[in-house]
């Protein structure tokens, strides 16, 4: 018999928790009619930049566009190749492609679900241009691996770092390790708004003002048209609301990592789990936990368990890694991939779960396993 109902996501608890102050955003900027390109944006842009410790951000519609338009910036021929992971969302793929090029899946590593630098070398061609890692799950690949092959082969590289917004790898916030990045504020992500939204962080001043006439109609700063373009502009209230909500930011990241030290502390002598790396375990990483992801021997048997337990679960991309995707033409094979896609699930992590929550995931957890 359930006895708690834990959501994995409570999407309405978005509005509901901050409903006043959402309602006095939506007012003031409706009132004074900004709704396009207007201070909103402009502020939370320099906010973002400030935040990530970069030198410029864009507010774009969404993360998707934000990788379109930073390699279209960048400049893609057809035919150029860019290595990514293949444990991440189909976008990071389509960007690529949309943009000209053709996205190569790797492997990810046999300890934990970011790509592998071995493979990104074993997988690099004379068509190679560009190596784009996900930054995934609020965590930071080896990115001093990654930084030395692309220097090795004279490769660019350019980060997915959608879920990662805050994350640090050796003091570094997520990206900033390459020409360009995209950030996503989708609502579930750790910074989310309202709707659909995105934003690009750059350092080189060039690249900015191509980026950012591209996302309007070809526009510059100035409003001058320089070059075909299209229309991915931030919203002037999701902006407001983002500021609104950055301003409490770090408190966020530091609840998303009490929930993760609770699953630690309480999942980590199951034998029959393996869990991320932990928030008390010190090295290069500092994690924001977009997702607590774990394997778990019998997955689907634990999902059902949960469910019929009141627990929210998923499995990432609806259980497909890219290279899965044969019908898109990817002919990889990525066996640690393959094998965690067999195992993986994400346990709810999100700021509105209590700890008597986390408690109650991790004591069915336990209880499965002891059947």
């Amino acid at each position: 018999m359930t006895t708690k109902t834990v959501p994995f996501f409570e999407y309405p608890r978005l509005w509901k928790d901050d409903r006043d102050d959402f309602l006095s955003i939506i007012d003031n900027v409706s009132s004074s009619g900004g709704f396009i390109l207007q201070q909103a944006v402009f502020d939370f842009e320099k906010e973002l930049a400030e935040y990530a410790e970069t030198n410029y951000s864009i507010g774009v519609g969404n993360a998707t566009d934000g990788m379109e338009i930073f390699l279209e910036a960048i400049g893609i021929s057809p035919g150029d190749e860019i290595i990514i992971s293949s444990h991440t969302m189909l976008a990071t793929a389509s960007a690529i492609k949309v943009a000209g090029g053709n996205p190569i899946p790797v492997d990810i590593k046999n300890d934990d679900n970011l790509i592998c630098p071995s493979a990104i070398e074993d997988a690099i061609t004379e068509n190679t241009v560009g190596i784009m890692p996900t930054q995934l799950n609020g965590r930071i690949c080896d990115m001093d691996s990654i930084k030395k092959i692309a220097e090795k082969k004279g490769l660019f590289i350019v980060e997915d770092a959608a879920q990662a917004l805050g994350s640090r790898y050796k003091g570094q916030h997520a990206g900033t390790f390459g020409l360009a990045s995209d950030i996503s504020f989708f609502p579930a992500k750790v910074l989310g708004c309202l709707g659909d939204a995105g934003g690009i962080l750059v350092n080189d001043k060039d690249l900015y003002h191509k980026m950012y006439q591209i996302h309007d109609h070809g526009r510059d700063v100035d409003g001058e048209v320089k070059r075909w373009g299209r229309n991915s502009r931030l919203d002037n209230i999701q902006a407001a609301i983002l500021s609104f909500k950055l301003k409490s930011y770090d408190k966020v990241i530091k609840r998303r990592r009490e929930v993760a030290k609770i699953y630690q502390d309480n999942l980590e002598s199951i034998d029959e789990l393996q869990l991320p790396a932990g928030p008390s375990i010190v090295g290069d990483n500092f994690d924001t936990y977009q997702n607590y992801e774990l394997q778990a021997d019998k997955r689907n048997e634990l999902q059902k368990f949960l469910k019929e337990n009141g627990i929210g679960t998923l499995i990432q991309w609806g259980g497909t890694a890219i290279h899965q995707f044969k019908n898109l033409g990817f002919n990889q094979t990525c066996p640690n991939t393959e094998r965690f896609f067999k195992r993986c699930i994400m346990l709810p992590m999100n700021v509105f779960i209590s700890d008597d929550d986390v408690h109650y995931v991790c004591e069915k957890v336990a209880e499965f396993y002891r059947k």
